[in-house]
């Protein structure tokens, strides 16, 4: 194993894993801030509110997140007089933005579903307390239902993000010089495709268990109650056991 060349370039390596990080934070924020309102869309009774919202997901989690990035990089050039005239080229032109788009329409569709899921699986009897109190119906999802459906979806939401971060290296396919990027460029004049993606792959379990420390962290917070309840609970039968 050639251990100059990997030294030589971790620099770079190290700006590739910036803008990994860059893609995965930007997407997952706006992804999230789309998926609540899609989630909430999705359970609707309403035709008009759930038929599109249902179709968006279908194809974004049906079809292949390269196939995505392809149509919505190389695509938008077919629709270049178009973008030109409401003044969006400027933005679908740099590949930069479509990696954005697509990283962030992709993950969008996931965590609707997932919070979907965790909305619908809200115990009916909590629901049906608040509304006892006089609650109404958006201080009910407020309260009560949002909170408690990001505790339950909060694991799942977890992979989500990690599989987020893993499929940020699709995007070097358009240019972009991320951590797989920049491996793929220095690999090809170098030959040392070993090293260099052995590197990579370090540098991915690094982020990816960073991911899964914070998260557990943030976990920990929001369901801090529980441990608590179950350390009160094991107090009381000890006590009860030595009496």
């Amino acid at each position: 194993m050639d251990i100059e060349i990997i030294l030589k370039s971790i620099p770079r390596l190290l700006n590739g894993t910036l803008v990994t990080i860059e893609l995965t934070t930007i997407s997952v924020s706006i992804g999230l801030c789309l998926a609540v309102p899609l989630s909430l869309m999705r359970i609707s009774r309403n035709p008009l509110l759930w038929m599109p919202v249902y179709a968006f997901i279908f194809y974004f989690r049906g079809t292949p997140l390269l196939v995505q990035i392809f149509l919505i990089y190389y695509g938008s050039g077919q629709f270049q007089n178009i973008l030109s005239q409401i003044g969006l080229w400027m933005f679908f032109r740099e590949a930069h933005f479509c990696a954005i788009l697509s990283l962030t329409l992709n993950t969008a569709a996931y965590t609707a579903e997932i919070l979907r899921g965790a909305i619908e699986a809200v115990p009916f009897g909590e629901i049906e307390a608040a509304r006892s109190c006089g609650m109404s119906r958006g201080l009910l999802y407020r309260r009560i239902i949002l909170p408690k459906a990001f505790r339950l979806a909060w694991p799942a939401y977890t992979n989500e993000v990690v599989f987020l971060l893993q499929a940020t290296s699709l995007v070097s396919i358009i240019t972009l010089m991320d951590i797989t990027g920049v491996a793929r460029v220095i690999a090809a004049r170098s030959f040392a495709f070993y090293e260099l993606f052995i590197t990579a792959s370090l540098l991915y379990l690094a982020l990816v268990y960073g991911v899964l420390f914070t998260f557990k962290k943030v976990e920990f917070h929001l369901t801090r109650h529980l441990y608590q309840e179950t350390t009160v609970s094991s107090r009381q039968f000890s006590v009860k056991f030595e009496s």
